[in-house]
């Protein structure tokens, strides 16, 4: 099993740089030798360790608006599978990426949703990965390569690793480990890049995206490529580009009715936070305090509101909670295009048309602040009343949560989690508070067994079985936790074993 997922993951690590002028017939997309539930198994195989990789951006907001984003166009489209699931998901990495993997995952470099100067450069980048899923090719690449699956393993996971944060020491070392076997499949990846273009235009547009989004993203990478000292951007190096590629986009393009697609405030919340915790955290200051000097912004709102993030990372609360005042002054006057339903700071402002996750993600930013600032009683509050609005937006679980263990509410954390936790089965961050809580409350054997929950949505299964024992040793719990411990060991034990079959 795992070379397998090697094997496939870096076979979209490393697609060809020649298309076809016509596209190819790839035959039915029903043909695909294995089963959905195989390719959905071996996605989640790759995702416990990309979710165990410190890269892995487990941001509940940013999350949210890429797999709102996904399912609008996924949604629009008739190429969708309706039993297909898909999962969109961000990485901290400064480089300008995004990949597909079997199972309908789907990951997207904070570098490139930076670069993307438009919400519909981004669904138009996205679309293109949706079509690889939604045409099959990753389920047939599996099937094309059973026949040398006991490639090496070492040189293909350390290609794997070195290609995701440098994809030209990737390069490399695939040159030296197996390039012959890998050529052999080129041509193959050829004809799918050819066919996501084409199936990932018609999502892009059953959407309402402005279509030329493709080509405007494609064309801007491959010439900001002759300028970057070390070759040129990783998404051109792992998803190749051409210029006959480009300009049959184009030609798709250019006799279509031009739309005019405003950005959602959603996408430039989501990028103006993800532009507050890159680079070094003065340099990015000083990047937001020349941008609102010289007015080189779109939105004033949106762009103060990257400032405070990048103040909060610097730890300059004090200057935080100062520009958090101002965020306001701006949504008070009305000019501001950010639709907000209620907020909490000091009192109520009332603005009409609510927006779900844009006001989600101020009232989450307000509370931040307001705690960091020592102003713990006010940020509890928001958050309350926040919930209230927004009862399922993560980001204020988590805070809200934290908030009252800072508070010395153990007691009430650990209510709230154990309620939140009864709906909620994936949420690493709801575990670690809750392990956290348990521990403040002196119950040691609940306090391994959360943290072993937590261990397990990271994908680190050896960690969590080494806190499972180590929740047995506290054996302070009554027979129905204790029962509870042992069969989730004995579980992880073999699906442990399994893996290693």
């Amino acid at each position: 099993m795992k070379s397998c997922y090697l094997i496939i993951v870096l076979s979209l690590l490393f697609p060809a740089n020649i298309f076809a002028h016509e596209l190819p017939d790839l035959g039915d997309v029903s043909q695909a030798t294995i089963s959905p539930f195989e390719e959905k198994q071996i996605g989640l195989r790759i995702m416990r360790d990309i979710r165990a990789d410190p890269t892995y951006l487990d941001d509940p907001e940013i999350n949210s608006y890429l797999n709102s984003l996904g399912f609008k166009l996924i949604s629009s489209s008739n190429e969708a599978n309706p039993d297909q699931s898909f999962e969109f998901f961000a990485l901290q990495d400064a480089s300008i990426n995004a990949f597909a993997l079997p199972g309908g995952f789907m990951g997207f470099n904070s570098g490139l949703i930076i670069a993307a100067q438009s919400e519909s450069e981004l669904a138009a980048v996205m679309a293109h990965e949706i079509a690889h899923v939604t045409q099959k090719h990753l389920a047939r690449m599996i099937a094309g390569q059973k026949y040398n699956m006991m490639m090496t393993l070492a040189s293909l996971a350390l290609a794997i690793i070195a290609a995701r944060s440098n994809p030209q020491a990737g390069q490399a070392v695939l040159v030296t480990a197996q390039a012959k076997a890998i050529q052999s499949q080129l041509d193959f990846t050829r004809n799918h890049e050819k066919e996501a273009d084409r199936i990932g235009l018609n999502i892009l547009l059953d959407a309402g995206f402005d279509p030329q989004g493709m080509s405007a993203f494609f064309e801007r990478l491959q010439k900001a490529g002759r300028f970057y000292e070390n070759g040129a951007p990783s998404y051109l190096r792992t998803h190749p580009l051409t210029f006959e590629r480009i300009a049959d986009i184009q030609n798709r393009t250019q006799e279509m009715t031009y739309r005019q697609v405003p950005d959602s405030i959603d996408f430039m919340l989501v990028r103006a936070k993800l532009q507050a915790f890159q680079g070094k955290p003065r340099e990015t200051i000083k990047h937001f305090e020349s941008r609102l000097r010289e007015k080189r912004y779109a939105n004033e709102a949106v762009e103060n509101y990257g400032y405070i993030y990048a103040l909060l990372r610097d730890k300059k609360y004090k200057k935080a909670d100062e520009m958090l005042a101002h965020l306001y002054e701006i949504l008070n006057k009305g000019t501001s295009s950010i639709p907000l339903e209620e907020h909490q700071i000091g009192k109520t402002i009332q603005v009409k048309k609510p927006h779900v996750l844009a006001g989600a993600m101020i009232e989450t930013l307000t509370a931040n602040v307001l705690l960091k600032a020592g102003k713990t009683s006010d940020a509890l509050e928001v958050f309350r009343s926040a919930l209230k609005i927004y009862p399922q937006h993560r980001a204020l679980m988590h805070g809200y949560a934290d908030a009252l263990l800072h508070n010395q509410q153990a007691d009430i954390a650990l209510e709230f989690v154990n309620k939140q936790l009864r709906y909620i089965y994936n949420d690493v961050q709801l575990y670690q508070i809750q392990a956290r809580s348990y521990a403040a409350l002196g119950e040691d054997m609940l306090q391994h067994q959360a943290q072993a929950e937590a261990y397990i949505g990271q994908g680190n299964y050896p960690a969590a079985v080494a806190q499972l024992k180590t929740a047995l040793r506290h054996d302070n719990g009554n027979f129905y936790q204790l029962s509870s411990v042992e069969a989730r060991l004995k579980q992880l034990e073999a699906l442990m074993a399994t893996d290693e079959d």
